[in-house]
């Protein structure tokens, strides 16, 4: 990957709150069906993509359930602590 590529991932994102969501019953299916798989937060794939050495830079709703999600390789030494 060069330096200036852009890593996309289309996703589901967990949104915050209480309220019925397409992603929390995906998460249900995953954590049984999958054996312990899950939907992930938009704080969760930050630091997944933090991890992995990459900042999450757009997180993009489309009028289906998932979600564009833009990450950016991080520059050699560059924290986000």
């Amino acid at each position: 990957m060069t330096d200036h590529a852009r890593l996309l991932v289309i996703e589901s994102i967990v949104p915050t709150g209480n309220q019925p969501h397409f992603s929390k019953f995906m998460d249900m299916n995953m954590l049984v069906l999958n054996h312990g798989g899950r939907e992930r937060t938009e704080s969760e794939y930050r630091s997944l993509f933090h991890a992995a050495g990459f900042r999450l830079t757009h997180s993009i709703k489309t009028p289906s359930p998932l979600n564009l999600i833009e990450g950016i390789r991080i520059a050699e030494g560059f924290s986000l602590n």
